[in-house]
């Protein structure tokens, strides 16, 4: 039986960005000294969802993937000989900015990143104000803890990107969210555990929690947490994270079900890419 030994963390705006810096750098700490083996933030984890509003100061929240955020972090990874996943704002020059998740293997190095590639544009989810579409496909990146992909919040109800990153190999896929109560709580429930099953992989889905009125005031939302690790059958594995408090969420995932299921499963030995007749090929 293989073991890996995996933890996402849910939080709120403290109010400022070295304190959320530092909160993450503890919730590292404390998951490794729980045994944890990879580690992946919510999304934008260093700042406050700043999608609520359409304002050009978040705009100073971006850094080079290789900036001194994800410097420091992966000066953390080396230092505990743990995976890390680190949802950051990327700036790639000055006014081109992405929603991005940068993965760091457990000796330090930067493997690369994930862009976000669908970028939602609603009531107090303005991203097409801060983020340009993802434009470097679905990659998965080999680690300490095997074969990573990356997928970020509403990426998730979009089924092929799901797909892409089985096609190419993930074993977990991380996927971090800024997910409020309403019409996605119950997406919150399903999609997930669907692209488990139908993919063979384990998927890690971290939220944020509570209310960042100390930023938005009237105009806050409740994140509702509950983040979840899933198992290639669908299963939500030892229960959700609390729907209200910080937390980090630890789970044990047992990789050698990713074989048996897809072994008795044979979605890929089943797909008919050729008939899909309505989605574009390269």
């Amino acid at each position: 039986m293989t073991i890996v030994r995996a933890a996402i963390t849910q939080t709120t705006w403290t109010g400022d960005k070295e304190s959320m810096l530092d909160k993450h750098e503890q919730f590292a700490r404390q998951a490794k000294e729980q045994g944890a083996e990879v580690i992946c933030f919510q999304e934008l984890f260093y700042g406050p969802y700043f999608g609520i509003t359409e304002d050009v100061k978040y705009y100073d929240y971006a850094e080079p993937a290789d900036g001194p955020i994800v410097q420091r972090f992966a000066a953390l990874a080396k230092e505990l000989g743990m995976v890390m996943v680190l949802p950051i704002y990327e700036e790639d020059q000055p006014g081109v900015y992405y929603n991005t998740a940068v993965v760091v293997d457990s000796d330090g190095t930067i493997l690369g990143k994930y862009r976000k590639h669908h970028i939602p544009h609603l009531d107090r989810f303005w991203e097409k104000f801060y983020f340009r579409p993802g434009n470097l496909g679905y990659p998965v990146f080999n680690t300490a803890v095997g074969p990573i992909g990356v997928y970020i919040c509403y990426d998730r109800h979009f089924p092929e990107g799901w797909r892409e990153l089985g096609l190419n190999g993930a074993q977990i896929v991380f996927n971090p969210n800024a997910t409020k109560p309403g019409l996605s709580a119950r997406l919150w429930e399903i999609e997930q555990p669907a692209a488990a099953a139908a993919n063979g992989y384990f998927i890690g889905a971290p939220n944020r929690v509570g209310l960042e009125d100390n930023e938005y005031g009237e105009l806050a939302v409740n994140f509702y947490g509950s983040s979840q690790f899933v198992d290639p059958q669908g299963n939500i594995v030892g229960g959700y994270g609390s729907d209200s408090e910080e937390e980090v969420v630890i789970r044990d995932l047992d990789m050698d079900m990713i074989r048996d299921v897809r072994n008795a499963w044979q979605f890929y030995r089943d797909r008919r890419p050729e008939s899909y007749t309505s989605i574009p090929k390269p």
